[in-house]
């Protein structure tokens, strides 16, 4: 057993914000646990190769969209978003506060991710 905060965990900026990457993938439990800040305003295209993801809102507003705009969905605190085929997608934080998920990857990061973000295409790790 262990715990850990935080408080503990340096933020990496990962492109739009940070995160507080609280379970990596050397702590062996075969998935990743973060607490991603999203800045206010931002909208960040990305994809991710090697994980599957599912981000749960604590606090602020935002939308997740597939890449072709045939999904659109609204985020608010209570909201669970999946992407479970490594899907494309748009991550967009609302202008009135910065968005906070806790972020849960499958298999795990190693920690040290950090998105190149760019409007032509989709960042990806």
């Amino acid at each position: 057993m262990f715990v850990r905060s935080s408080y503990e965990v340096p933020g990496v900026e990962w492109g739009n914000g940070n995160s507080y990457r609280l379970l990596v993938e050397s702590d062996g439990m075969g998935f990743a646990v973060a607490h991603t800040v999203v800045e206010a305003g931002t909208e960040s295209r990305m994809q991710y190769t090697r994980h599957l993801e599912a981000c749960y809102c604590i606090s602020g507003k935002g939308e997740i969209r597939s890449a072709d705009e045939d999904l659109a969905f609204s985020l608010e605190p209570g909201v669970l978003y999946v992407l479970d085929r490594h899907d494309r997608h748009v991550l967009i934080a609302g202008d009135e506060a910065d968005m906070h998920l806790l972020s849960v990857f499958n298999p795990p990061i190693d920690g040290t991710e950090r998105h190149v973000l760019s409007p032509d295409g989709f960042s990806s790790y």
